[in-house]
């Protein structure tokens, strides 16, 4: 981390381990929550971490939700930032600390969006692949959906994660943490055009090893991603709110009603606990309950009593 910050990690992970005396994971732990917000700063490109104000740091915490981070993971990041910080007053390191003037979101039951295979279908379709830049986008959609994947872990994809002839797909998720997911037919088939025809021509000196480029070489990034997505779900006529996640949440739901084990959905994502992967369950029965009160022609009717012509006097004992 050559960053102008990056000595006072280092004493702060010296701090946890020593002073604190915290165990090795939980140290680890810290530090993989104080990671977004130095890529924030990047993004923003502010060096002085004595300029995050309460308004920057509702800035970052917005940012957090925009890319998929679920509350409860912001709520730990946060907790890991005001440790930090706290840690680097008392050194003297930073005048203002405005950690404590900002909330993490509150925690909400509320059901991830989903959106149906046919809504998906029309996004897929949206980009025009007679150019280059369409194909390398129908590629990208294509992978996000196939594979589950969140838009930092499709960003930071390289050539040699995919493996074209097992369809397989190596990350590095939250945490650090490698899984292997797979990807269909299609998604291989769209990746395969896109390097031969579209990669191979934009590849610079400057890409590395990078799989999706933009048109001038370096690696796609994750605004650029999010903003493509946006903008094929709206030309698709999908919902305002559609985003990358949008295409996580409906890819476990649609493994889910087509069967599958809720274990192998876990791992394909790579939730820690199944419990993260549960609210798919609930997301299908909603989906479930939606389409049967608009499809059976009593779901949504009224009993009346002058419907039912039976004699009641006469009628046989429910036993």
């Amino acid at each position: 981390m050559g960053k102008p910050w990056a000595q006072q990690v280092r004493d702060f992970e010296q701090h946890l381990s020593a002073a604190r005396q915290l165990a090795p994971l939980t140290v680890r732990n810290y530090l993989n929550d104080l990671t977004p917000f130095f890529e924030y700063l990047d993004m923003k490109g502010m060096p002085d971490l004595d300029r995050a104000d309460r308004l920057f740091l509702r800035g970052y915490l917005a940012w957090l939700l925009e890319i998929g981070y679920e509350r409860p993971s912001m709520a730990r990041k946060l907790t890991a930032l005001r440790a930090f910080y706290r840690f680097l007053s008392e050194r003297g390191d930073v005048t203002r600390n405005q950690t404590g003037a900002v909330t993490a979101p509150k925690q909400q039951n509320r059901l991830p969006i989903v959106v149906s295979q046919e809504e998906i279908d029309r996004l897929l379709a949206a980009p025009d692949i007679t150019r280059p830049a369409g194909i390398r986008d129908r590629a990208l959609l294509e992978t996000l959906y196939a594979a589950g994947l969140r838009v930092s872990e499709v960003h930071a994809l390289d050539m040699k994660d995919v493996n074209r002839n097992t369809r397989e797909v190596r990350v590095i998720g939250k945490g650090s943490k490698p899984r292997v997911t797979l990807l269909g037919k299609s998604a291989v088939s769209w990746i395969a055009t896109y390097t031969s025809d579209v990669r191979l021509r934009w590849a610079k000196s400057r890409s590395g090893d990078a799989l999706f480029l933009n048109q001038y070489g370096a690696r796609l990034s994750v605004r650029s991603i999010q903003q493509l997505v946006k903008r094929y779900a709206l030309k698709a006529g999908l919902d305002a709110d559609f985003h990358t996640h949008t295409l996580r949440h409906s890819f476990a739901t649609h493994m889910l009603d087509g069967g599958a084990d809720l274990r192998v959905v876990q791992e394909l994502l790579g939730h820690a606990s199944p419990s993260t992967t549960q609210v798919y369950t609930h997301v299908s029965t909603a989906q479930a309950r939606k389409v049967y009160e608009s499809a059976h022609p009593r779901a949504r009717r009224a009993f009346n009593k002058s419907d039912d012509n039976s004699d009641t006097d006469h009628a046989d004992p429910i036993a």
